[in-house]
């Protein structure tokens, strides 16, 4: 993960905020065009940009996946720049373009000719940790990847932002290995996401805040209206400025902890400088997140259940 993106004056990195109270297009679109261009996002014409925002899993109401007015609008952002643009994720169950039927994105990207892959085709990349995992070639081999997060609270993370939403460049059912593999072990499964987000190319984020999804999560939480949208050029950043908007603590934080542990970048409130709204002007009061944490092992019956659905989704009942 470079920083070409986040260099302001003093070396310190720009995060920048805005209020946005809703889903209406042009107001998205707005926002997101407004911190990208505070936080100097330029990129280059004709760079191939994979957008990564969270497709979980198809869902009728749509809050476990990032909002696609938000996709559509990094898009058309994307594409203004002359840059080509494609759209992917892993999901736990069936494919990226199934599951952008269910919440409405495909048809907005249609306009666009924007393609929806599946990120598949994984090569094996070794951690200087000593683990390693298949991250799909899509994601290491694009020129700049556009992160799309939807805020949420997590069992097992308490939070998923920018940089756990990364994980999902990960391949297929090689996630819950990791899960299964690494979960029972001290720090493991969150130093392999760290490992995985800094393994990437260079990687600019924008949070859906608008609504999140709190109490608990990344599925079958609640929704709250934060009225957020923001973007960093490293998703370390990024998340910093989320975990102060929420008045949370590192100790509180499992994987802001472990960058913190691993001293990356953007992980400490004094390498940031906000140049829009600062997170004091937002108000989360009541966000609710998870207060016993689940186990980040997945057990091996599990494991293969998972195993088993997602291969009847992707080729039985796509």
């Amino acid at each position: 993960m470079r920083n070409d993106v986040q260099q302001a004056v003093g070396g310190l990195i720009p995060v920048a905020l805005t209020h946005c109270a809703e889903y209406e297009y042009k107001t998205v679109h707005k926002a997101v065009r407004d911190c990208l261009q505070a936080i100097n996002f330029a990129p280059a014409t004709g760079a191939k940009v994979l957008v990564k925002p969270n497709l979980l899993k198809a869902d009728s109401n749509g809050l476990c996946c990032t909002h696609p007015a938000v996709v559509e609008a990094v898009c058309e952002v994307l594409l203004e720049h002359g840059c080509a643009v494609t759209v992917g994720d892993s999901p736990v169950l069936g494919s990226a373009v199934s599951v952008a039927r269910s919440i409405g994105l495909f048809e907005r990207l249609e306009r666009f000719n924007v393609p929806i892959i599946t990120l598949d085709s994984p090569k094996c990349v070794t951690f200087e940790s000593g683990s390693s995992i298949g991250i799909s070639r899509s994601a290491l081999e694009c020129d700049l990847l556009l992160n799309i997060p939807r805020m949420k609270a997590h069992c097992q993370m308490r939070t998923t932002f920018a940089v756990k939403n990364l994980f999902g460049c990960v391949s297929g059912v090689r996630k819950a290995i990791a899960h299964s593999k690494h979960g029972d072990k001290a720090n493991a499964f969150r130093e392999l996401l760290v490992d995985v987000a800094l393994a990437l190319p260079e990687c600019v984020s924008v949070v859906d805040g608008i609504t999140c999804m709190h109490k608990t999560g990344p599925i079958f939480g609640v929704p709250y209206s934060l009225g957020l949208i923001g973007a960093a050029g490293d998703p370390v950043s990024l998340d910093t400025a989320l975990y102060s908007i929420l008045n949370c603590s590192v100790e509180e934080m499992p994987l802001w902890k472990e960058l913190q542990r691993k001293n990356v970048r953007g992980a400490f409130e004094e390498h940031l400088e906000y140049v829009l709204a600062t997170p004091q002007e937002f108000n989360a009061e009541g966000f609710m997140l998870p207060v016993e944490l689940t186990p980040e092992t997945f057990h091996p019956v599990r494991l293969l259940q998972s195993s088993l659905k997602r291969l009847w989704k992707r080729y039985i009942c796509p």
